[in-house]
């Protein structure tokens, strides 16, 4: 085994550990969940376990791998019928599976916009959205979070600035965002977006099975889906399972299947992924309980941090992911230990993947957990914080 190792990454991870900020990968334990993203317990939902593997017999695929890209030999039947189903389900003309949502907001962000091109985005995006514009020719600039004013001031001035006028532009926002689990004001975004002429790209990752009767997400169940360019959905949330779908007319599709490089470049999932991928769907289309006892858990949980004075410190937030702003790594770190060894599977976000000072304790919410647990976990923050 090579011994030597550059001296500037190990100044960077001394860093690190200076600061208080290594990560490390974390053991599997048998704690109560409120760090997972598997808001409504399909991934150890058995049902879809075992009704993948007869979908697989029944179409008598007995394959392990996609077997190369889709565009050689990757491509096989079950792809279809996933990509039809999703995009019906969705109202939508149609969608395309990537093999993660990292490789979907990297793909599509990387290729759609050009270089004459201008991308407005959220300050609070994803990290993969931001590699992806990080990869585009377009220039790029971020508003305030959740801003419709400073978005609108962007758009103004770079409008008003005739020598780099752009040709087209693109507004990107979260329906959900991961690290605050608010949600911004689509209708007055979108309304913006058709005032100046631009498109509308909305990531989805954190709204599937949680938002609308069925999960289908925030912009559906406000009936905006006809007014928005792209919709990126995650399936390793609340579906469970692994893979994205970018969502817009065939015409996004077939470019993405031409243009966005972590399509074109990569081993297709195996038949198995996506069949759980489809039969997921299937799942929540009908899915009617997990999804409402979810909800339920959500206003609970809110109620709850009114009765123990616990409000102040959590970012506002209607969604299944719930924020205690807890300053100082060390601290939210101690915190998130204590939780832990009374048998609640809480998780600190520390900086750098949070600002500092915005160091946080964050709750997953899920149909699985009882409210009995939802009030002895916020109970023990209580007289932890206070």
């Amino acid at each position: 085994m090579m011994e030597k190792w550059p001296k500037s990454l190990e100044k960077k991870l001394k860093l690190r550990e200076e600061q208080n900020a290594l990560r490390k990968l974390p053991s599997s334990n048998s704690l109560i969940d409120f760090a997972s993203n598997d808001y409504i317990g399909f991934a150890k939902n058995e049902i879809i376990f075992h009704q993948t593997h007869e979908y697989l017999l029944d179409k008598n695929i007995k394959v392990n791998g996609a077997t190369g890209s889709r565009l050689l030999s990757g491509n096989h039947i079950i792809y279809e019928e996933a990509e039809a189903f999703i995009a019906q389900f969705h109202k939508v003309e149609s969608s395309l599976i990537f093999n993660s949502g990292y490789d979907a907001n990297v793909g599509l962000f990387s290729s759609v916009p050009q270089r004459n091109d201008l991308i407005l985005y959220d300050e609070f995006c994803h990290a993969s959205i931001r590699d992806g514009i990080k990869m585009s020719h377009a220039k790029s600039f971020k508003f305030y979070h959740n801003d419709t004013e400073d978005l609108e001031k962007l758009i103004k001035k770079q409008l008003e600035n005739q020598n780099s006028k752009p040709d087209t532009i693109f507004i990107v926002t979260e329906s959900v965002f991961s690290m605050d689990g608010d949600t911004p004001n689509l209708e007055q975004m979108i309304s913006l977006s058709e005032k100046y002429g631009a498109y509308m790209i909305v990531d989805e990752a954190h709204a599937l099975g949680v938002f609308g009767n069925q999960g289908e997400g925030v912009i559906q169940s406000l009936k905006l889906q006809d007014k928005v360019f792209a919709r990126i959905n995650t399936f390793g949330k609340g579906l469970g399972c692994h893979g994205a779908a970018v969502l817009g007319n065939e015409s996004l599709k077939s470019y993405l299947v031409n243009f966005a490089r972590s399509f074109v470049y990569t081993t297709g999932l195996s038949p198995h992924s996506v069949a759980t991928i489809l039969l997921s769907y299937k799942t929540l289309e009908k899915e009617k309980v997990a999804i409402e006892t979810l909800k339920s858990n959500i206003v609970f949980f809110n109620q709850e941090k009114v009765r123990l004075g616990l409000k102040p410190i959590f970012v506002y937030s209607k969604s299944a992911i719930q924020c205690a702003i807890i300053p100082g790594n060390e601290k939210v770190k101690n915190i998130a230990n204590q939780l832990q060894e009374k048998g609640f599977d809480v998780k600190p976000i520390i900086s750098p993947t949070v600002p500092e000072g915005q160091e946080r304790l964050r709750f997953c919410l899920h149909s699985y957990n009882s409210q009995n647990e939802i009030s002895n976990v916020l109970e023990l923050l209580a007289t932890f914080v206070f």
